[in-house]
């Protein structure tokens, strides 16, 4: 007489046992396929817009670090936030405080941003 599946005798431990294996297996299998791989992160990461939600910063383009910094310069000397640098206010700056004279192209004795940026720019 043959036996078939259904005739064997299977303990409960041994079902339980097959069970178990089969959802460690299928939820390995599962948590790793959902995993990025690093080429699609590099990938996403490039076509992400700077600063969005992946923290990733685009870099500076060149030139931009020191215009940012100067900037930064020119807003702290415009004591009165009139974005113009008067000679006075140029003095917290010694190195723009010596060439206020050639950095104010329009000679009104007044700095503007853009005065100040090309005058920064042209420092040896």
């Amino acid at each position: 007489m043959k036996k078939t599946m259904l005739n064997c005798n299977i303990s409960s431990f041994e079902v339980l046992s097959v069970v178990l294996f089969s959802a460690i297996t299928f939820g390995s299998a599962g948590a790793v396929l959902a995993q990025s791989t690093p080429q699609q992160s590099r990938e996403q990461t490039q076509l992400a817009p700077a600063g969005a939600a992946t923290g990733v910063q685009k870099a500076p383009a060149p030139g931009t670090a020191r215009s940012n910094s100067a900037q930064a310069a020119f807003q702290r000397a415009d004591t009165n936030h009139d974005g113009q640098l008067s000679a006075e206010e140029a003095r917290q700056l010694p190195a723009v405080s010596q060439r206020f004279q050639e950095m104010d192209t329009d000679q009104n004795g007044q700095l503007s941003s853009a005065e100040f940026d090309k005058g920064v720019a042209k420092a040896p």
